[in-house]
């Protein structure tokens, strides 16, 4: 696939990153030539220095011939009319760009077809809001992501010592929880995948992904890890119109307390979240801040600056001081990889909370949801299954006859729609049906193109 990405920024960058492994063909446009020319150093991708808002540089850049548009720059101007450019003049098919105004959310028209013309539209602050909530409604999880429009869920949780299944088989996950659908998809042990099976003893400290029915994804997780107490002290600090934004969907569940050493921001705050959230005007890497903030009865501590390092360090003193958890926002993945899972216990990115959106249409075959996990290291899609036993090679068959790349698992499929849409957990002999929605958890992105190679119908049957 011919890909035109506009703007190489923190979410470019990481985008550009993400596809050009999957023999994708890139190309980025930045105005700022020592991005391009780092991007131009590190990937096999093509860069073009100019504004992107010009004929001239995106016909240089190849949009003529391609395929899809993915417009991340910080400005919501550029980005729409990059996309109308796109579409009136080199006629790219998929065009979709990132606004960052919530605003605009309220008129669907002035985007779309009627106006701008984007194909699609990713909000990534408001996706890393949404995926916070997630993780504050399982406290006890490091991923949570949902597919079937919300009828499965994929958890993603460190294993305790003292919890029900640690020293058990895999099996005992079934005997435990006879009528509750869910399966245990992939285990990986000090970074290390494990293969799954029944027999497979859990042990304290392991990554397990399991898939379930969200209605009973609590008891699933209580089943692979101790319960954490309820939360009810959360401390936010970082970016003001993230923090608002979260405290909005969390006020009225729980005690909020919002830190910004911005005069002028903690007065806007106020005014927004009046007596939902407790303002605290003051630095969030300050020790003497934080203590005074009463870090010590906090139960989840949330650093979310643009800066990493802040973050990072914002944590690590919350820890210090008594905070229960702590949650950085960390855009560099080696930062990241570094700090998850030691005193900070969970980071993460913008750029990977809103990828989800740019996979979805990226991948080959009708993809209805797909999500990075484990920092871009592996992926869970949920593809739908077209076609007959004729011209599909996964329809009418049983899952235990095809041929699915090593470690890649199916781990279930949503049949039906609306009212009538059900979980079905995938064993060896279940059989798929046309238009079922199978969710395929792929442990290396490598694997990719084999998973859509299988799903491809036959052009007859179009």
């Amino acid at each position: 696939m011919k890909i035109l990405i506009v703007g190489a920024g923190r979410i470019g960058t990481s985008v550009a990153e993400s596809l050009v492994s999957e023999a994708n063909d890139i190309t980025v446009v930045d105005n700022n030539s020592e991005r391009i020319s780092d991007l131009q150093s590190r990937f096999d991708l093509r860069g073009i220095v100019g504004n992107a808002t010009s004929p001239q540089v995106l016909t240089d850049a190849g949009a003529a011939d391609t395929d899809m548009l993915i417009a991340v720059t910080s400005s919501d101007e550029t980005n729409l009319v990059v996309s109308l450019l796109a579409a009136r003049i080199f006629n790219i098919p998929t065009r979709i760009a990132r606004v960052r105004n919530n605003e605009l959310r309220g008129y669907p028209r002035i985007l779309g077809e009627e106006g701008f013309e984007t194909t699609s539209i990713i909000w990534p602050e408001q996706a890393l809001v949404d995926y916070l909530v997630k993780l504050i409604d399982f406290p006890e999880a490091i991923q949570v992501q949902l597919f079937g429009e919300g009828l499965a869920s994929l958890i993603a949780v460190r294993t305790r010592g003292g919890s029900p299944l640690i020293g058990r088989p895999v099996r005992d996950l079934y005997t435990h929880l006879p009528d509750v659908e869910a399966r245990i998809v992939a285990i990986f042990r000090r970074n290390r995948r494990l293969e799954v099976q029944p027999s497979t003893i859990l042990e304290a400290g392991d990554e397990v992904f399991c898939l379930c029915d969200t209605q009973h994804s609590r008891q699933v997780v209580n089943e692979l890890c101790l319960r954490d107490r309820p939360l009810r002290n959360i401390v936010l600090a970082g970016k003001s119109n993230i923090t608002l934004s979260l405290a909005k969907e969390l006020q009225g569940k729980y005690n909020i307390r919002v830190l910004e050493k911005d005069t002028k921001e903690v007065k806007k705050l106020s005014r927004e979240l009046g007596d939902d959230a407790i303002l605290i005007e003051g630095d969030f890497t300050s020790e003497d801040v934080l203590s005074a903030t009463g870090i010590e009865t906090c139960d989840l501590f949330i650093a979310l600056s643009d800066t990493d390092e802040n973050n990072i360090l914002g944590a690590l003193l919350a820890k210090k001081l008594g905070a229960e958890k702590t949650i950085a926002l960390v855009n560099r993945k080696a930062y990241g990889d570094l700090m998850q899972g030691s005193q900070i216990d969970i980071t993460l990115s913008t750029t990977t909370a809103a990828l989800g959106e740019l996979i979805r249409h990226v991948r080959r075959g009708d993809v209805a949801a797909a999500y990075s996990l484990r920092r871009g290291a592996a992926e869970a899609l949920e593809i739908v299954a077209h076609g007959n036993k004729h011209s599909s090679k996964v329809v009418g068959r049983r899952i235990g006859s095809l041929p699915l790349p090593e470690g890649c698992t199916i781990g279930a499929l949503i049949r039906g729609t609306d009212e009538d849409a059900s979980v079905l957990m995938a064993d060896h002999d279940t059989v798929i049906e046309a238009e079922d929605h199978v969710i395929v958890f792929v442990p290396s992105k490598r694997l990719i193109p084999k998973i859509e190679r299988l799903f491809t119908v036959d052009v007859g049957f179009f």
